[in-house]
């Protein structure tokens, strides 16, 4: 099975890199942060592996932190909407 990877550094979270692992089928296999909450972070990851990239884009996309404008998962779609404009 072929896969994608990214490593994207976000912005305006408390998490400063996402890794992101993907098939060839848009499928997430594995996900990782690094830095921000740890345990919900983590929860995250379990939450969304197996699940198709759009699906996800679509229920994460535009959450917001408190007063930020972004958040982790929102940063998540962004790091997501990147790794499906790449070819295998």
């Amino acid at each position: 099975m072929k896969t994608k990877h990214i490593q994207y550094e976000t912005t305006g979270t408390c998490s400063k890199l996402i890794d992101v692992t993907v098939d060839e089928h848009d499928i997430i296999q594995q996900i990782f942060f690094l830095g921000g909450c740890h345990g919900n972070l983590q929860g995250i990851s379990q939450l969304v592996k197996g699940q198709k990239i759009d699906d996800v884009i679509a229920r994460l996309n535009g959450i917001r932190c408190g007063n930020k404008l972004t958040s982790c998962p929102d940063q998540l779609c962004r790091a997501l909407e990147q790794i499906k404009q790449t070819n295998i």
